[in-house]
C-alpha cells in the first residue's frame, strides 16, 4: 500500500482539536462505491470511489449538531447527531434526500446547557437485517453527581419506533447479530447496574445481563457478538471477556490492569473490541493513575491492540500509536485511527493501523492531523483527518479532510 494521503477530499473548515481530545465530531462509512462522511458542521456528504462529490445534504433545516455516527441500511444512510435535538436522520443513498428524522431529545430530555458534554448524543447506529438500532444518551450534572438518561431504539425502515429500552446509564456501543442486540454501558451511576445488556431484536426484551461486578460507575467499553458468545471490553477491571450467551464466563484476559510504573499504580481502559471466528482484537486507551487524574507514568499496554484466540490465548500485541476515538471493522480486519496522547502531545501518534484479527498488523500510515474515524472494506480503507493545534505551539497540523487508500 502507498501513503495514506494518496487520495484526499477537503471537508471544509472545523475548529482544530487541542492538546486534549474533543470527542466524536465526524463519522465515515462505505457503501459499495460510495464513501459517506458525516461532518462537524452537520453536513452529510457522499463521494464516489475516486472522491468526486456525488451530493451534499447541508442539513440547514434538519440539523442542529455534529454528525457523529453512521451506518447504511437498504439503500439509505442513517446518521446520528450530537446536538440539542440529538437527531437520527435517514437519507437516500443515491440523492441524499431526507426520508425521515427523529429527535431523541424527545425521550432523553433537553440539555441543561448547549455545551458538548451536555448535548444529547447518538452514540451508535447499527443496521440489522430488517431494522436499524440506535443508542442515544444525555448527561447532566446534579447535586448528587452525574446522571444519564438513555434510550436504545429499534427503527423500522419508515422511521417508526418499533421499541425502546430505557436506562439511567450511558450506552457507548451496540452490536447486532441474529436475534440479539447487545448494548455496552460505559457508565452506570444510577439504578441501572449492568454494563452489558443483550436484548431480543424483535421485542426489545432483556435476554441477558452482565456486569464486571466492580466498584464505581465504569463498566463496559465495547461489545462484539459471535454466533455462540459475547466478547466484552471491560472498563470495570480493564480485562477482556468471552461470555456464553447466558452471561457465564468462558475466559477473562487481562489487558491493561493496574501495574506499578515509577512507583505509581496506573491502568488503561480497553475501549474497543472486534471479534470473529478467528479471534478477538481489543484496543486500549490512555493511562490513568489509581489516585487522582494526572500522571507522568505510562502503562506498558496503553494504546495497544491485543489479539486473542477464541481459546483465550494471546496471539499478538502491537502498538497503535495514540488514542483511538473509534475503530472501523470489516470481516477479519480492523482499522484503528489514532490521535496524540493528550498528555504527551506527540504528533508521531497521528496515524492509521490496519490489523488482521488472526495475525496482527497489515499496514501502518502516518498523518499530519489527528485521525478520528475510519471504515474499510475488501478494497479500501478510509479515514477522517481533523486539524490539531497544541496549546503550547503556534502551528496547526493537518486539515479537515477525507483520506482514502486503495
Amino acid at each position: 500500500m502507498s501513503s495514506l494521503g494518496r487520495r484526499t477530499a477537503s471537508l471544509g473548515e472545523i475548529e482544530p482539536a487541542g492538546s486534549r481530545h474533543l470527542g466524536k465530531r465526524s463519522a465515515v462509512a462505505l457503501a459499495g462505491d460510495t464513501v459517506l462522511v458525516g461532518t462537524g458542521s452537520g453536513d452529510l456528504r457522499a463521494f464516489d470511489r475516486d472522491l468526486r462529490p456525488n451530493w451534499t445534504d447541508s442539513g440547514s433545516e434538519t440539523c442542529d449538531g455534529r454528525l457523529v455516527s453512521i451506518d447504511t441500511f437498504e439503500g439509505t444512510a442513517i446518521v446520528g447527531e450530537r446536538g440539542p435535538s440529538g437527531a437520527v436522520r435517514c437519507h437516500g443513498l443515491n440523492s441524499g434526500d431526507l426520508q425521515w428524522r427523529y429527535e431523541t431529545a424527545t425521550d432523553v430530555g433537553d440539555p441543561q446547557e448547549e455545551t458538548r458534554f451536555l448535548l444529547p448524543f447518538v452514540a451508535d447506529v447499527v443496521a440489522g437485517d430488517e431494522r436499524v438500532y440506535v443508542a442515544a444518551r444525555r448527561y447532566e450534572r446534579c447535586d448528587d453527581g452525574r446522571t444519564f438518561h438513555s434510550v436504545v431504539y429499534a427503527f423500522d425502515p419508515d422511521g417508526t419506533v418499533a421499541w425502546r429500552y430505557r436506562a439511567d446509564a450511558s450506552p457507548i456501543s451496540l452490536a447486532v447479530r441474529d436475534s440479539r442486540v447487545a448494548v455496552a454501558y460505559n457508565r452506570c451511576p444510577g439504578d441501572h447496574q449492568c454494563g452489558l445488556v443483550v436484548l431480543d431484536r424483535e421485542s426489545g426484551d432483556e435476554r441477558t445481563t452482565w456486569d464486571p461486578g466492580t466498584d464505581g460507575g465504569r463498566r463496559v467499553g465495547d461489545v462484539s457478538l459471535l454466533d455462540d458468545g459475547i466478547v466484552v471490553a471491560s472498563h470495570g477491571d480493564y480485562c477482556g471477556y468471552l461470555l456464553n450467551d447466558d452471561g457465564s464466563h468462558r475466559w477473562c484476559v487481562p489487558l491493561a490492569t493496574p501495574e506499578t510504573v515509577d512507583g505509581e499504580r496506573v491502568y488503561a481502559y480497553p475501549n474497543h473490541v472486534h471479534a470473529t471466528s478467528a479471534g478477538a482484537v481489543f484496543v486500549t486507551g490512555n493511562t490513568y493513575p489509581e489516585e487522582g487524574r494526572e500522571t507522568e507514568a505510562r502503562h506498558p499496554n496503553e494504546h495497544t491492540a491485543v489479539g486473542v484466540t477464541l481459546d483465550g490465548e494471546g496471539a499478538w500485541r502491537e502498538p497503535v500509536g495514540g488514542f483511538a476515538t473509534g475503530i472501523g471493522t470489516a470481516g477479519g480486519r480492523v482499522a484503528v485511527p489514532s490521535a496524540q496522547h493528550f498528555r504527551d502531545r506527540d504528533a508521531a501518534g497521528h496515524g492509521l493501523e490496519v490489523f488482521e484479527v488472526a495475525d496482527g498488523s497489515v499496514s501502518t500510515r502516518d498523518a499530519d492531523g489527528v485521525l478520528t474515524a475510519a471504515a474499510l472494506d475488501g478494497e479500501r480503507v478510509v479515514a477522517i483527518e481533523e486539524p490539531v493545534a497544541y496549546h503550547d505551539e503556534n502551528d496547526v497540523r493537518g486539515e479537515y479532510r477525507l483520506l482514502v487508500e486503495s
